[in-house]
This record gives structure tokens, C-alpha cells and sequence, in this order.
């Protein structure tokens, strides 16, 4: 963005028509307490060019470690022609698409964007996407809730293979309305909700959420689950890496017929890492729960010539008036990252993801092979995998993240904050960037810090 300064005559004139006499004035409501006047912190007074040094210096600190590192948010190449289209100024400072005559282009790419995610879904309806997929699934339930006409009860069946943080998400939104979390425990074999083990009569229930795949990375039997929760009247939400669908089955396609609701995690389609983002979550629907659908739907039509435009199709409009009854508070879209995740869909095509996914899955199988072998470790389950497993080792996990820290490697995940009895557990992720060089080296650190003084 250019450096635009404003003149002390322009300050003025702003203040003047505002009518306040000094920016001082503009922030009077806050409590004289509370305001920092010394930013001990913060160096004094700098030129541009110092400031760009400082910057550099401080970015240094953070280095440039190799990652094996996932749990939700995941390390892909992203072609350099992604951004820099991005942040052009045509999509930078697009205007909101609520006035269609003067939005034509952003209302056209998120159309382009819901049709690439439904159909990469299985889905029939996508939204305009959500925050991330941690609140993501939290709306998931909600509209559960509200869409399943044959329960009578506000309770969801949630795996304790659902990614921690989104349960505690989902919990912290839905609690204060009388939806109950009920948590399936794991099979302890294959880290994944055994269908033979759900109850023959669970009672009324809403919804069930099954992870695709789960959060230590095995592959839950979401057609036997979601048949089980149809045969009892239930939903069912999935919860699903976008970029495993290119090699998984889609959620409109498990069981006998598909998941009801499918949401997730953008961030691996053209997102960076970022240090905990900002991502975006996307949310798809069947037609029959489109109306419940929280945020916004583009659609295509033509004018009164004949010629082709883009409107808002379907949107919640009581989420602005209504408050806590309304449909969903949901005002807003990630529109940056949508747009990102647009064009990097559009850069890489169907093939090009579906290459990144088995180069993904290739590199875990030819990691997972090499720790077999690896003195003091042993794969915890025994189950399928995309891009990430969980190693037992014979070191606390929180031991070798630090030590390997050191040799700069982010080592992995450790579960033993939300799984305590997975203490010695790691998760790790290997994704398309790692070479066989970088998983090479991986193995030697990680056997050097176990299995030497």
C-alpha cells in the first residue's frame, strides 16, 4: 500500500469536521489509567531504513526451521503467482459485495470459489466461508441442531479424535444454549471411533461429527459411522483436510447418502503458516439444510440484457438486527485468504492438488517406514494414515521438541496436555516440501536425541 502522510493543515480540517479539537479528544473514553504514555519497549525515533533493519533482525530470530509440525495447520509450497495476484488492488481493496452493481468481481470470485469447494466436497451448497474451522464446526452444530427436525434433543455426539481445540471452540460457543457435547472415547488400537462399539440404541441425539482424517491422523470408517447415525435420525458433520479430498472420498459421498454438513480448515490451499494465521474455514451443506446455512451465498444470473452477473443469492440478513436469536453471527468472510485459496485453486487445478497430496502421503510412508526401524520409537496405532501419524518414543515428546528446537527441527506435536495417557506421544506431519534429504535428517536427530547421552 503507498505511504500516503497527512499534513498537520489535514489533521485539522479531519478534527474540524468531526468536531474535535485534537486526536487526544478522539480517545477521551478511555481511562486516563489505563494509557501507556512511555513504550519502554519500543526503540526511539528511526528512519525507514533503520526500521526495515530492525524488522529484518527481529524476523531473523524466528529463523527458517524445518517443520514436521501439523495438527491443523500445515506447511504446502505455495506458487509465488498466488499472492502476488492477491494483493493486487483490484482484489486488495475490492469493495464488499453486499451492492452487486459495484462488486462484481469479488461477488464472481467467491462464486468461483464456492463452486471449487462444493465440488471438491461432494457437497451442494458452500458458503462464502467462516473465521477458521475451530468456529467453523461450532456453526456446524448449531445449524445442526436447528436443521434436524426428527431430534427433539440439543445433544452431539463428538469424538475425542476431533482436534482438541476445535472441541473446546465448538464447547465455549454452543454451551449457554443447551447443546451437550457428548464425547466418544477412541479405540486405543487404531485411534479411531470403532463402529462396531457405538451403542445399538443411543436415544435421541442430533448430530454426529466425524474427523476425516482425525486429529492423529488415522482414517476414521466414515461410511459405517455416517450409515450409523442416518439408521438413528441423526446428522453428519465432517470435519475434513480439504486437501486429503483429493485422494479421499468426498463427504458427500460416505455411507449410503453422504454427510449431512462438511466443514474445515482452508488454511493448506495457498494459506502460510503465519504464525496461527489468519486461515479460514469453509462450510458446505446438501440442499436440504441450505437455508440454515450461517454467512452468505453467491449465484450466478443474468440482467435484463441477458448478460451474466453475480449476486448475493442467500444470506441471513437477522444475523445484523437480531442478536443472539439469530440464525448465526456470522457478518463477515476471511475475504483475503477466500480470494488466495481461489486463486491457488485455480493455479494448481484438480491434478495439481491431487499430486500434492500424494507426494504428501508418500513422504509420511517412506518417514514411517525409516522410524520403524528407529530405536525407541513405535507407531502408536495401527490404522491408515493421510499426512500425519503419532510416534511413541521412549522420551517425554515435550524433551525432544526442545532438543531438536536446537537443531532447528519443529519435531512434532505434543499430546500430552489433552491426552494425558499419550504423555510419550508425538505427532508428526510430513507434507510435499520435505525432500528425502530433510527426512534423512529428521530420522538421525531424532534417534541421536534418544538413543545418545
Amino acid at each position: 500500500m503507498p505511504y500516503i502522510p497527512h499534513t498537520e493543515d489535514d489533521i485539522q480540517q479531519m478534527l474540524s469536521s468531526i468536531g474535535a479539537n485534537n486526536i487526544e479528544e478522539l480517545f477521551d473514553e478511555i481511562p486516563a489509567a489505563l494509557k501507556d504514555t512511555k513504550l519502554s519497549e519500543v526503540p526511539s525515533r528511526l528512519s525507514e531504513m533503520d526500521v526495515q533493519r530492525l524488522m529484518n533482525q527481529r524476523a531473523a530470530q524466528d529463523g527458517t526451521p524445518l517443520c514436521f509440525a501439523g495438527a491443523g495447520a500445515y506447511e504446502h509450497h505455495i506458487p509465488s503467482a498466488v499472492w502476488e495476484i492477491t494483493t493486487r488492488g483490484e482484489f486488495y481493496s475490492a469493495y464488499t459485495p453486499y451492492q452487486a452493481e459495484a462488486s462484481q468481481g469479488t461477488l464472481q470470485l467467491i462464486y468461483e470459489y464456492q463452486t471449487m469447494i462444493a465440488s471438491l466436497t461432494g457437497m451442494d451448497v458452500s458458503n462464502a466461508s467462516l473465521y477458521e474451522a475451530a468456529s467453523g464446526l461450532a456453526e456446524a452444530v448449531l445449524m445442526a441442531v436447528r436443521s434436524n427436525r426428527k431430534s427433539k434433543s440439543k445433544r452431539i455426539l463428538m469424538p475425542a479424535t476431533v482436534n482438541p481445540s476445535y472441541r473446546r471452540t465448538t464447547h465455549t460457543i454452543v454451551k449457554n444454549q443447551g447443546i451437550t457435547l457428548e464425547t466418544l472415547d477412541y479405540d486405543k488400537q487404531g485411534g479411531f471411533i470403532d463402529p462396531t462399539s457405538l451403542p445399538a440404541e443411543p436415544g435421541d441425539f442430533a448430530a454426529l461429527v466425524i474427523p476425516q482424517p482425525n486429529f492423529f491422523g488415522s482414517l476414521e470408517e466414515v461410511d459405517a459411522l455416517t450409515d450409523w447415525a442416518h439408521k438413528h435420525k441423526a446428522l453428519v458433520i465432517a470435519v475434513v483436510n480439504p486437501m486429503s479430498l483429493a485422494i479421499l472420498k468426498a463427504p458427500g459421498d460416505w455411507g449410503t447418502n453422504g454427510a449431512d454438513i462438511a466443514c474445515g480448515e482452508g488454511q493448506p490451499f495457498g494459506i502460510p503458516l503465519a504464525s496461527g494465521g489468519p486461515y479460514f474455514g469453509f462450510m458446505c451443506c446438501k440442499k436440504a439444510q441450505a437455508r440454515q446455512l450461517p454467512g452468505r451465498i453467491v449465484g450466478r444470473t443474468v440482467d435484463l440484457d441477458g448478460k451474466e452477473g453475480f449476486t448475493l443469492t442467500l444470506q441471513a440478513r437477522e444475523q445484523h438486527i437480531r442478536r443472539s436469536k439469530a440464525t448465526s453471527n456470522i457478518c463477515t468472510n476471511q475475504g483475503l485468504l477466500v480470494t488466495a485459496a481461489t486463486i491457488y485453486l485455480s493455479i494448481m487445478g484438480f491434478e495439481g492438488i491431487r499430486q500434492t497430496a500424494l507426494a504428501s502421503h508418500q513422504n509420511m510412508t517412506s518417514l514411517a517406514g525409516m522410524l520403524e526401524k528407529t530405536n525407541g520409537i513405535t507407531k502408536v496405532f495401527n490404522r491408515p494414515f493421510f499426512h500425519e501419524i503419532l510416534i511413541q518414543t521412549t522420551k517425554p515428546a515435550s524433551k525432544i521438541i526442545e532438543k531438536l528446537a536446537e537443531q532447528h527441527i519443529v519435531a512434532g506435536v505434543s499430546l500430552a496436555d489433552d491426552y494425558p495417557e499419550l504423555e510419550n506421544a508425538l505427532l508428526i506431519c510430513v507434507t510435499e516440501t520435505k525432500t528425502e534429504q530433510d527426512i534423512s535428517l529428521f530420522v538421525t536427530q531424532l534417534d541421536n536425541c534418544l538413543n545418545t547421552q
